[in-house]
């Protein structure tokens, strides 16, 4: 028997070639626990405990809008390119995010589409005084490298405008090594994290920044993926439709009233010149 320190929602935890190994929390997928598991199989366990009453739903885990759900993922933990629920699929990107409409089963996801940017942007609460933006790229640069294992070069940037703090992570397909973990692993652990429900066991998260802890108010995550997503008018809210449409309306009546100012204008110069023909026909006369 074994901890494993780094998933705190494993079972059955074993040494295996000198390597502590679990079970994946709703699936039969072993674990390496001297890594961080996957996003994939992380919200499938999260799932399975939400519906067996052991755990919460979290508010806000994902900036699009479908939230937490349960996943199908690959026996190597990553997501596969074809979500569904019930009747209803959708395709996703490495980060398990959906990037298409929702449609029927007869939805083809030809392949899993890598996400290479993910922008992490987190709001403190009110201060006396701006935070030191040296001190957070310090500290958020070696919380990524130490807790969650990423390879420095994968940290795009750390910057900070009062009263928020934006940490850029880029990993294109290309630049990764199979040994690296994926920044869509660690935008999740570290997510939790800052949310107070940590995926390590017995290992929260104290952001202290120059000697003082950090209180956020609220994180959300943004994804760009290496092929953008494909979606259509219908997906936007009411809300975006209406904006849209009074945007339009504006412009077309801005036309619609410059055209009128012009024709009137027109009118007025013309009748001005004819007037002053008959004035010189006059004075002539």
């Amino acid at each position: 028997a074994c901890t494993c320190t780094k998933n705190k929602r494993v079972t059955n935890c074993m040494v295996i070639d000198g390597v502590c190994q679990c079970t994946s929390v709703g699936s039969s997928v072993l674990v390496n626990c001297e890594t961080l598991t996957s996003k994939c199989l992380l919200m499938k366990a999260e799932m399975t405990n939400s519906k067996s009453g052991r755990g919460a739903r979290p508010k806000d885990a994902f900036q699009d809008t479908d939230g937490l759900y349960d996943p199908e993922c690959e026996n190597n933990g990553l997501f596969k390119a074809k979500q569904c629920n019930g009747t209803t699929c959708w395709c996703v990107n490495t980060a398990g995010v959906r990037r298409t409409d929702k449609y029927d089963t007869d939805l083809k996801c030809n392949q899993l589409v890598r996400t290479r940017v993910i922008m992490i942007e987190m709001r403190h609460g009110e201060r006396k005084a701006p935070l030191s933006t040296e001190s957070l790229k310090k500290f958020f640069t070696e919380t990524l490298t130490n807790r969650y294992m990423l390879n420095g070069r994968y940290i795009s940037d750390v910057s900070y405008e009062n009263p928020y703090i934006t940490i850029d992570l880029k990993q294109n397909s290309s630049d990764k090594s199979s040994g690296d973990v994926d920044i869509a692993d660690v935008a999740y652990y570290f997510e939790k994290d800052v949310k107070g429900d940590s995926i390590f066991l017995n290992n929260a998260l104290n952001i202290t920044i120059d000697n003082e802890e950090l209180r956020l108010e609220k994180t959300v995550a943004y994804y760009i993926d290496e092929i953008p997503p494909e979606f259509s008018m219908k997906s936007l809210t009411p809300g975006v439709i209406a904006v849209i449409v009074i945007i339009v309306l504006a412009i077309i009546a801005g036309i619609v009233a410059l055209v009128l100012t012009r024709r009137r204008k027109g009118k007025y110069v013309k009748a001005e010149m004819k007037e002053m023909n008959e004035m010189h026909r006059g004075l002539n006369a």
